[in-house]
């Protein structure tokens, strides 16, 4: 009988200690059953600050639109965000653009 992967870091190189399972490589320990705290997803700007949903942020560069002549500029604020999975992890919604996705890299949080 093969023991569960970590349900922290995913590592298969876990081992049992009595009663608790424990992971090697990242330290977590828990109990066979144990129901695991499922961790929010984690965006951070450009300037390393941790976005939620519904904040502010500001474009820190001129992005070229996909499927558009113009342009986002510079300095733009962009608010109400939305935090989602994938490589453009941010929903949002630019007055003169509609709904996009940005890159959590290309903006920072005001």
């Amino acid at each position: 009988m093969g023991l569960p992967n970590c349900p922290k870091c995913n590592s298969e190189y876990t081992y049992q200690d009595g009663d608790l399972y424990i992971c090697p490589e990242c330290a977590y320990e828990w109990a066979e059953g144990q129901q695991t705290e499922e961790e929010g997803l984690v965006v951070k700007d450009a300037n390393g600050n941790l976005l939620v949903d519904g904040d502010t942020v500001s474009v820190i560069k001129d992005l070229k639109v996909k499927g558009s002549s113009s342009t986002l500029k510079i300095g733009t604020k962009v608010k109400n965000i939305r935090l989602v999975e994938g490589d453009h992890n941010i929903d949002c919604k630019i007055d003169g653009f509609g709904a996009m996705k940005l890159k959590s890299e290309f903006v920072k949080k005001i």
